[in-house]
Order: C-alpha cells, then sequence, then structure tokens
C-alpha cells in the first residue's frame, strides 16, 4: 500500500513510526506498514461462496460455498496460532465474508486474541442488525467494494441493484459507528469512475478509500486487455494524487491509499522532488521503511480450505496447508523453495528490477503479474510504469 494522504499531504512523519520502535505489535493501525518485524497481515478468505458474480474476482468465487471450508473450530485453532504468532491483523475475505453464519463469532475470537479484525466485502449483506453486531464484536473496520457509479459498479457486480444495496451498507456501518471505507480496482472501463468516487467519498463522509491497481488472478485474469496503460496509470495516479490534495487544502482531508503497484511510491517521490525536495527527504525514509510489495513476508493469505500462500491473489501456489502445520510454522520454517526466496527477493530480481534504484522502495512489485505474463516469477512486473531514466536516476 502506499498511502497518497499519509505520504503527499504530510499526515505521517518518519518520526511517527520510529517512536513506537517499528514493532507490529504496537504500532497503530495506519502505521503498520512501516514496521520493521513484518509480521504478516493474514488475509483469510474464509468462504468461496458469494452473493455477487464479480468480472473481476481473484478467487473465482461461486454462489456456493466449498465442501472443505475450514470449520469453525478450525478456524479458531487458526486464529489462535496467528495470535501467538503475532500477526497483527486479521482480513476477513472471501468470496463474500458475510455468506458465513459464523463471521461474526470467528471475528470476535481474534478481537478477544488481542488482533485487529477487519472484513473486505462487497457491502450489500450488511442490514441494521448485521452492522450493529460488527460494531459489539469490535470489528476495527469495514472495507467495502465500489468499481464506479451505479451503472458502471451493478455491471462489474454482475447483479442489478448491488450498488443500491452496497450504499445500504455503507449508511449502516455508518450508524452503527463502524469505521467504514471503499475499494475500487482501476481498470479502463472504470478509470472514469474516479472523480465520481472522490465525490462520493465527501458527499456521504466517508473517511476512506483505497485505490487498487488490477492483478492478473482469478477471473481478473481475463480483464488483461482491460489493464490500463502506462501512460493511463500515471494520469490516474495524478489525478488520485490531485484529488486527495484538493481535499486537504479543503479541510476535508481522507485517508487516500494506492495498492497493489509499487511503483506509485517512486513516482510520487519524483514528483515531490520538483515540488517540495525537504518533503520528499521525508517520503523517501518512509518509503525505504515501507518496503513495498511484500508478498510472502509482511503479508499471507489463508484460504478457505486452509492452503496458505504469499497473498491472496497467488492461488495457484500453495506452501501448505494449516491443517497438517500451523501458518507459524509454514511461515517461519519454509518447506516450499518459493516462500524462502520471496522472503529475500530482491536477491533473485531480473531485469531491469535486479538493477532499479527504486528496489528497496518498490521490492520488486507483484511477481504474480511477472508470471502471469512472462512465467518467469523473477521478471520484471509489466506493470511498472516507470521509465528507464527513472528508474536509473541517482537517489
Amino acid at each position: 500500500m502506499i498511502g497518497i494522504s499519509k505520504l503527499y499531504c504530510g499526515t505521517v512523519e518518519p518520526s511517527d513510526a520510529l517512536r513506537y520502535g517499528r514493532r507490529s505489535g504496537q504500532l497503530p493501525s495506519h502505521l503498520l506498514q512501516f514496521s520493521e518485524d513484518k509480521r504478516p497481515v493474514v488475509v483469510w478468505n474464509i468462504t468461496k461462496a458469494c452473493n455477487l458474480k464479480c468480472v473481476h474476482c481473484y478467487a473465482h468465487a461461486t454462489q456456493g460455498a466449498s465442501s472443505d471450508e475450514l470449520s469453525t473450530q478450525e478456524g479458531m485453532r487458526l486464529i489462535d496460532d496467528l495470535a501467538a504468532f503475532g500477526a497483527p491483523v486479521l482480513l476477513f475475505s472471501g468470496g463474500e465474508p458475510l455468506v458465513r453464519k459464523d463471521l461474526p463469532e470467528l471475528a470476535a475470537y481474534a478481537v478477544q486474541k488481542g488482533m485487529r479484525a477487519v472484513i473486505s466485502t462487497n457491502g450489500t449483506l450488511i442490514d441494521q442488525k448485521k452492522a450493529k453486531i460488527l460494531k459489539e464484536i469490535g470489528l476495527s473496520y469495514v472495507g467495502i467494494s465500489l468499481d464506479g457509479m451505479q451503472p458502471v459498479n451493478d455491471l462489474f457486480r454482475g447483479v442489478p441493484g448491488a450498488y443500491a444495496k452496497a450504499m445500504e451498507g455503507i449508511r449502516h456501518c455508518q450508524e452503527a459507528g463502524i469505521k467504514v471505507g471503499l475499494r475500487f480496482t482501476m481498470n479502463k472501463r472504470n478509470v472514469l469512475e474516479i472523480p465520481g468516487i472522490f465525490e462520493l467519498l465527501e458527499e456521504m463522509e466517508i473517511p476512506r478509500i483505497c485505490f487498487y491497481h488490477l492483478v492478473y488472478a482469478g477471473r481478473g485474469s481475463a480483464l488483461l486487455a482491460d489493464d490500463l496503460t502506462h501512460a493511463e496509470t500515471r494520469a490516474a495516479v495524478d489525478l488520485i494524487i490531485e484529488r486527495t490534495k484538493a481535499l486537504h487544502a479543503r479541510g476535508k482531508a481522507k485517508e487516500v491509499l494506492t495498492v497493489d503497484n509499487h511503483a506509485d511510491g517512486p513516482y510520487l517521490y519524483l514528483r515531490l522532488l520538483q515540488e517540495d525536495p525537504e518533503r520528499a527527504a521525508e517520503v523517501l525514509s518512509l518509503l525505504k521503511m515501507n518496503e513495498g510489495n511484500n508478498s510472502g513476508r509482511g503479508i499471507g493469505c489463508v484460504s478457505w480450505d486452509g492452503e496458505v500462500y504469499a497473498d491472496q491473489f497467488w492461488r495457484h501456489h500453495s506452501f501448505g496447508n494449516v491443517r497438517q502445520r500451523p501458518f507459524s510454522r509454514i511461515w517461519t520454517d519454509p518447506e516450499d523453495p518459493l516462500l524462502l526466496q520471496l522472503k529475500e527477493k530482491k536477491k533473485f530480481m531480473q531485469g531491469r528490477c535486479a538493477t532499479c534504484r527504486w528496489l528497496d522502495v518498490c521490492g520488486g512489485n507483484f511477481r504474480v503479474r511477472a508470471e502471469a505474463i512472462s512465467g518467469n516469477v523473477w521478471a520484471p512486473d509489466p506493470a511498472c510504469y516507470l521509465s528507464d531514466e527513472e528508474i536509473a536516476q541517482t537517489v
């Protein structure tokens, strides 16, 4: 994640993370990306079932649940292990996590164990009763996926009325006092919706938005032709920066992040270097703390059937199953050579990534995209939009 508002608008300083010792267990949630120990944030896809039919679903979600989902008791054992391991955040995802009836019970258990519990949802199943329950169990955050205004969003979701139901879900969360934010996956079909999303943030007083770059995984692989070109990506990131800056200038600050393309970090730094060199130096320090992509190190994924992945997009390569070995052992005592390599992936990068000036900042970007296009895990990420001149600049 690249915190556009944190970095560009100066809402976070290097000293903010340093004062907590940069330990995951002590850092507040908005500073976790700057931790030094990189205890993994774990995404748990608790079900394959979903009530929508999103065209870009990375999990290939289905209408019905998979027969081999972890049971409630198995889920609690997973949470016991994650809590003891020191994983700071458990993100419940799917499919649609609210399809599982025991989600409140599992989330409450995670909170009781001292973890931050958050959910990633399409929002359509959050009625007033559900929102009240989620508030009572101590859920930290609800991220609701929207990919544009009503016509575009419903086309992406594959179900008419999805937008209206998501709006209801947002309002119910707000009424219950739950922090709620938006998730938006950028591509050619919806990039023109970005201004409308910013207007929605302001109109509904939504405090947070994550703009995701497209990852070629799951059904998202079929959207490869709809991914933004490098020029279109730069224009989209510039627009996000400008709209974020305008909100802050008017005293209506929002937390704005871009996700899944760590070229955004150097791009933001190079822009600031021209506008505010002093702030640019602070931003570079924060970006180095962030370390860019952390798949297989600072983020991990557990599937509905207990398989462990480097992240939620890398579902074709499992490192083991929590039914046979605890997540903590799979993660710290890897039996899979790829997981070992991902923890030190800068040693294995090839092509322009290997000699890039920003390798310590970007972390090699998304290996899943590189593999999807070239068949080579260590090839350059094709979505990196930085020019050869930009990656060769002396820091």
